[in-house]
């Protein structure tokens, strides 16, 4: 039975950018798509996923995946994808349902920010002239929102929490820990957040509302890291907003140009027998019949998407997100470092996306708590080298866990 993906990843940003044409073209899977705000009420979620080069070829096997597939040599494993309804200005109040769209980020690993590059809605996301608002405006705003969002859940009885802490000896990042938990924020994140905001040492019923605030700010960039989906990429004024971004937001967020609408149609054109293409591909081949309209919008993406940027982004944003800045590691694990076979005789069946700095006992217990249990050791199949068990997972490697009966 293929395992559930261990990696989720939201779609946010406000209405009408194109967050649920991104869902779809990842997922191909039927969601509504209209021209106007709220078109998501409840979150879409299916799964998308990540490319990557299998080791079929280099090991010259035929493999037989269970949950991922692979086509020419290229692994596609999967992650969970959350399409959360636009947000607005001051949907952390609750303004247009916003409290309830961002409580469905709370199991997000990651994020990706879809932003309208081409300008062509406002705040609100109601459509206007391409190149009449600024995008930039728009990772302002959903930083805000999402500050906001963590800061009022704290900040409500802030006074009671810090006393209570301070009164009973308890380390603050521990209990700020347990208070967000839920929110799939991490111990380290919160202790390097109470570093980066200046806050260490200071006691918490002495911290400012513009200390917890700042406190919140670098607990969320580091448990909720973002990628920018610069989406729209084929209109007018999007090509000198994209260098505007790099420029002001490089140090902060990757930024990859997007054609949300133009994946989509070649995904589908692709499913439907007419072309040959493979998701991250920087072209495609036609291999059926074309009608000229078809002919025409394929066209239209060739040249304005495909020659311009390389590829229409989506895939780049979803590979970005998971081995860029959540630093994942994809591994294949197998019973028989002969064969690469699982205990079924399936050939390198499972790749698994694993945390940056997990092990191979990680790995074991990932696998099957039994099999963590057990673990004596590991064999890295490539070097046929014993890897004890604190041993650091490798980007694509092939494992073979050694255990107790």
């Amino acid at each position: 039975m293929p395992r559930a993906p261990s990696v989720q990843l939201g779609i946010v940003g406000k209405p009408n950018t194109g967050k649920s044409t991104f869902f779809a073209a990842a997922t191909l899977q039927d969601v509504k798509i209209a021209p106007y705000p709220f078109t998501t009420i409840d979150p879409n979620v299916g799964v998308g996923y990540v490319r990557l080069e299998c080791v079929c070829k280099e090991f010259g096997v035929a493999d037989n995946p269970v949950g991922s597939y692979c086509i020419n040599g290229w692994r596609f494993a999967p992650v969970e994808l959350i399409d959360v309804a636009g947000l607005v200005p001051d949907a952390w109040q609750g303004r247009g349902l916003g409290n309830r769209f961002l409580d469905h980020l709370r199991r997000a690993d990651a994020l990706i920010h879809v932003v309208d590059v081409a300008g062509s809605t406002d705040s609100e996301g109601r459509p206007v002239r391409p190149g009449t608002h600024d995008p930039l405006e728009d990772v302002g705003f959903l930083e805000r929102e999402l500050d906001m969002w963590i800061f009022s859940m704290l900040e409500k009885d802030w006074k009671r929490f810090a006393m209570t802490v301070e009164a009973t000896g308890s380390k603050l990042e521990e209990e700020l820990y347990k208070r967000l938990s839920g929110l799939q924020i991490d111990s380290a994140s919160i202790s390097e957040a109470i570093e980066a905001a200046g806050l260490r040492g200071k006691r918490p019923t002495l911290w400012t509302q513009e200390d917890l605030l700042s406190f919140v700010h670098e607990a969320r960039v580091r448990a909720k890291p973002m990628v920018i989906a610069a989406n729209k990429a084929d209109l007018g004024p999007a090509r000198a907003n994209v260098e505007r971004l790099r420029e002001a937001l490089g140090g902060r967020y990757v930024v990859i140009p997007t054609s949300a609408e133009a994946e989509l149609a070649l995904r589908r054109a692709a499913a439907a027998g007419l072309i040959r293409y493979l998701p991250g591909d920087r072209d495609f081949e036609v291999v059926g019949k074309l009608s000229p309209k078809q002919e025409e919008a394929l066209e239209y993406i060739r040249r304005n998407v495909l020659k311009v940027w390389g590829s229409t982004g989506v895939q780049e944003v979803l590979n970005a997100a998971v081995f860029g800045v959540l630093g994942y590691v994809a591994v294949f694990p197998v019973a028989d470092e002969h064969k690469l076979t699982d205990s079924e005789g399936r050939v390198l069946p499972d790749v698994y996306l694993m945390r940056g700095g997990s092990t191979v006992r990680d790995l074991a217990y990932a696998i099957h708590t039994e099999l963590g249990e057990r673990f004596i050791a590991a064999i890295d199949v490539r070097t046929k080298r014993r890897l004890g068990a604190d041993s650091k997972l490798q980007h694509r490697a092939v494992i073979k866990i050694v255990a107790g009966r």
